[in-house]
């Protein structure tokens, strides 16, 4: 169920109902919209509960909802959500989150930053925990790494985004970064999925390998029912039969998530073709479906990499990209 407080309702008028529905264990979940605040209740809903809380001071209706995935969907909340990141704001305007997939060294991530916020990127990614399909591949540098992802962030006023892949690792991960991404293999390891719904900290959701639009949002529903409400949602491609790309980009998927959710779509070009002669236009098709920004992988010397080389793109060719869409913040 979903219940609508009236315009301009107070924090603790939100509170007093949230209190009756907890007597009747009921499970609650508030979303703050810009005009209105919505609370979502969890539990076995009926016609009479309804009727019953559109009586109470200042709820203007209550709704039930039919699709299994309910604080993430429209009925929730019929206004796209804004994703606060440090000073960036997702869904309200477009971003460029850019960076190397894998933290290697210290020179490396601050080349990386300089560039990437020289060019108009938003946000710095880079990996320190990787799950690569071989155990034999570079693993990422782990804590080290976090803590050089965290100082080249600072150094250039950029909030880092890294990948977490264990619920163990969820405490040091937070410290260094400004948001944890769950990884595509990672989609629905629920355990993990709600131990980041406990910290608070915004999530970026990537659609996993052969989900479907409504897994993914059902993933994401497991992090909000935690009380996490900071979630972006990012298409990085499927599996399909084509062989010549390493993924292929759903764009029907983003414009289908911003149908159906109110959560932030961004898109991940350099996954989901693994070429990075493909990058410019699959971004530009992204953003004409409608995502909230963009997911690119940059490196200093891409042919050097020690993880996803031929997807990333030198500085040049970010600078050319970022020129190309116009997007970004350049200072």
């Amino acid at each position: 169920m979903i219940v609508v407080m009236a315009q301009g309702a107070t924090r603790f008028e939100i509170h007093e109902v949230c209190a009756k529905l907890v007597n009747l264990d009921f499970t609650c979940h508030v979303i703050e919209g810009v005009n209105q605040s919505v609370i979502g209740v969890i539990g076995n809903i009926t016609d009479d509960l309804c009727e019953q809380a559109e009586l109470w001071p200042k709820v203007e209706k209550a709704l039930r909802v039919g699709k299994p995935y309910k604080l993430v969907s429209r009925e929730c909340q019929p206004e796209g959500s804004v994703v606060k990141v440090g000073s960036v704001l997702i869904g309200k305007d477009k971003v460029v989150i850019a960076g190397p997939c894998a933290v290697e060294t210290e020179s490396q991530m601050l080349e990386t930053a300089e560039a990437v916020k020289k060019a108009g990127a938003n946000m710095l990614r880079g990996g320190a925990y990787k799950p690569r399909t071989s155990p034999y591949a570079f693993q990422g540098l782990k804590t080290k790494g976090l803590q050089i992802l965290n100082e080249a962030g600072k150094a250039y006023d950029l909030p880092v985004v890294t990948e977490i892949v264990d619920p163990r690792d969820v405490e040091v991960v937070a410290r260094y970064s400004d948001m944890l991404q769950i990884g595509a293999r990672n989609m629905q390891n629920f355990s993990l999925l709600q131990e980041v719904g406990h910290t608070r900290k915004p999530i970026l959701l990537k659609r996993g390998l052969s989900s479907t639009v409504q897994e993914w949002l059902m993933a994401a529903e497991y992090i909000m029912a935690e009380g996490n409400s900071q979630v972006v949602l990012c298409e990085r491609g499927i599996r399909t039969f084509e062989p010549w790309t390493r993924n292929t980009l759903d764009i029907s998927a983003i414009a289908l998530a911003k149908e159906t959710s109110h959560l932030p779509v961004l898109a991940d070009p350099s996954h989901a073709s693994g070429k990075r002669s493909l990058i410019k236009p699959l971004a530009k098709a992204a953003l004409a479906a409608g995502a909230d920004g963009l997911i690119i992988e940059v490196h200093p010397n891409p042919d050097e990499a020690l993880s996803d080389g031929p997807q990333s793109l030198n500085f040049e060719e970010f600078a050319s990209l970022m020129n190309h869409l116009n997007l970004g913040d350049k200072k």
